[in-house]
């Protein structure tokens, strides 16, 4: 799954961001969802997480 569904990510899952300085690189970062931030059920870049060591930034990969 690629991120761009609410749908898709649910707390605890296991992902792969994009932090915000990243976004030029597309390094990604792994960790667990601790917040769902986007409210729409749908985002073109990916939808905004917290994880559960504070990064925020954009999901691209479910794992």
């Amino acid at each position: 799954m690629n991120g761009t569904e609410r749908n898709d990510i649910s707390i605890g899952a296991a992902v792969q961001i994009v932090l915000k300085k990243d976004q030029r690189t597309g390094t990604l970062t792994e960790g667990i969802v601790m917040n769902i931030l986007t409210k729409s059920p749908k985002h073109s870049h990916g939808i905004k997480v917290r994880l559960e060591d504070g990064q925020v930034g954009r999901v691209k990969k479910v794992l």
